[in-house]
């Protein structure tokens, strides 16, 4: 028999029920809100690696609103192309890490326009090829550009709720770690909801210091809650 954790399945019930009036940070302000759902799909998609490539790191206030103000100035592969290093610097300011971000996107979307026609690719292996993607935003982009789930994308939240709640048979270190040891046992239809689940959960609730244990629901089955 597949080993899987205890409990799992009530914990993620009392997870959803915590998680139903959906007013979290990332379902207001998260990635999957900060892109023009009018505009062509190309540059739909464009917008969403984007918005991935600004959030790490960075509060989902903080990356909405750089979007926003990116937006404003009509966001295209061409259009980022055009702008200089110093006004792509002021408009995505304060992400984090934003002078690395600069040069990433610019490297990017340099990148994007010659190889891939002005589109992202459709291929996690291609993603994390560009410069400024890892694994987590590539299984973003791959559920939000492309509507296909490629995998689990572990941010901070997923990598420490799922170690708090032991879904994983050993602690692991790394998110990367998290996402191979979760996709061993996680069945395949609860992939794509998993992030936006949990992320919203450790914003609210299972906070990264101070978890608010007792306000959660699995108090009573959570091995890391404070009784």
């Amino acid at each position: 028999p597949r080993w899987e954790p205890r409990d799992w399945r009530q914990q993620l019930e009392r997870i959803r029920e915590m998680r139903r009036s959906r007013d979290a940070p990332v379902d207001e302000m998260g990635v999957e809100k900060c892109y023009d759902s009018s505009a062509p799909p190309q540059v739909m998609r464009y917008q969403v690696l984007l918005s991935l490539m600004l959030s790490s790191q960075t509060k989902d206030q903080v990356t909405s609103a750089a979007m926003l103000r990116l937006r404003q100035r009509g966001l295209t592969v061409d259009s980022i192309l055009q702008m200089d290093d110093a006004t792509l610097g002021r408009l995505i300011y304060p992400v984090g890490f934003w002078r690395n971000k600069v040069k990433y996107i610019k490297q990017t979307t340099a990148i994007l326009k010659e190889k891939y026609g002005g589109d992202i690719p459709r291929t996690v292996e291609e993603l994390v090829q560009l410069p400024g993607v890892g694994p987590k935003m590539a299984h973003l982009a791959m559920t939000i550009a492309w509507d296909s789930v490629s995998g689990i994308a572990v941010d901070t939240h997923v990598h420490r709720i799922t170690n708090r709640l032991k879904w994983v048979k050993k602690e692991t270190k790394y998110p990367e770690e998290t996402r191979v040891a979760l996709e061993d046992w996680l069945p395949r239809d609860l992939w794509r909801e998993i992030n936006w689940l949990l992320v919203g959960f450790g914003q609210q609730t299972c906070l990264p210091v101070n978890p608010r244990c007792n306000e959660c629901l699995n108090q009573d089955i959570c091995p890391a809650a404070k009784r």
